[in-house]
Parts: C-alpha cells; sequence; structure tokens
C-alpha cells in the first residue's frame, strides 16, 4: 500500500515534461496492479491546480483535461481515496506536537502524512524532498528508483 503525491500525478499528465514517460508508465503499472494505492482528495486538487496553471506549466491542461486525467485514475479498481478517520483530530495533535516547527505551505504536506499514518500507510510516491522531514513516512521518489 502506498500513497501517491500530486507531483508524480502532474509529471504524469504532462507530456512537456521530461519526467512524463517514467511517471505516466508508473501510473498505468499501478492501475493493472491488484495491489492498493492512494490518494487523497488534497492530493486531487493539488493536481488539478497546478496542471490548470498557466504559470505552471508551459501548456497547461483545461480543467475538462485535468478532471479526465483525474477520473481515469480514480476508476481504478485498485485505487483508493484516503479519509480522514475518528483518529484524525489526535493523530493530527500527536504529529504536530512531534514536529512543531511545521508551518506555512506545508500544512499540505502535513495533512497527507497525518492521513496517511492514521491509516497505517508509510511509503508514498513523491519528488518532494520535504516529505522526508516525517520519521514515519518512507519517501520513494520513482526517477530515482533502480532496476
Amino acid at each position: 500500500m502506498f500513497v501517491v503525491d500530486s507531483n508524480v500525478l502532474v509529471y504524469a499528465a504532462n507530456q512537456h515534461s521530461p519526467s512524463h514517460a517514467p511517471c505516466y508508465a508508473l501510473l498505468e503499472s499501478w492501475q493493472r496492479a491488484d495491489s492498493p494505492w492512494f490518494l487523497t482528495w488534497s492530493i486531487c486538487y493539488e493536481f488539478l491546480r497546478v496542471t490548470t496553471h498557466a504559470r505552471a506549466l508551459e501548456s497547461p491542461l483545461s480543467a475538462a483535461e485535468a478532471w479526465s486525467f483525474l477520473a481515469a485514475l480514480l476508476d481504478s479498481a485498485s485505487m483508493g481515496i484516503l479519509v480522514p478517520t475518528e483518529r484524525h483530530a489526535a493523530v493530527l495533535a500527536q504529529t504536530l506536537q512531534e514536529l512543531p516547527e511545521i508551518s506555512g505551505n506545508k500544512m499540505h504536506d502535513l495533512h497527507t502524512a497525518v492521513l496517511m499514518r492514521e491509516n497505517g500507510i508509510k511509503v508514498i510516491y513523491t519528488r518532494d524532498s520535504d516529505f522526508h522531514r516525517f520519521p514515519f513516512l518512507e519517501p520513494i521518489d520513482p526517477l530515482q528508483q533502480k532496476g
């Protein structure tokens, strides 16, 4: 079980990115696999925000194109959406106590990390090195994988 971060989705959707082919191939393999993998709604919205933003991408997608890409992932039988459990507030409080320096823009990553922690998922495929700040996660850069 693992989570896929928004940046991997953005690379997979952005045909102009040098990281497009490997990220797209990974998404396709995960869609065909039986093993469960996850997104969060905040990751989905972040994907929509970035892929439709003219200053973020050379050739941004329309909202309809971005949603179509995301909808295909949401239709994957092995993919699920992580949602808060009844333990969400307690896990958030614990994580904030353990990592009091978290602030500002890192709150988006914190939300993902807390959802993962409360759902017992440690692995996140991401190109964002900020996830290394969460000692209970195992970030994997999909472009640095061997073999």
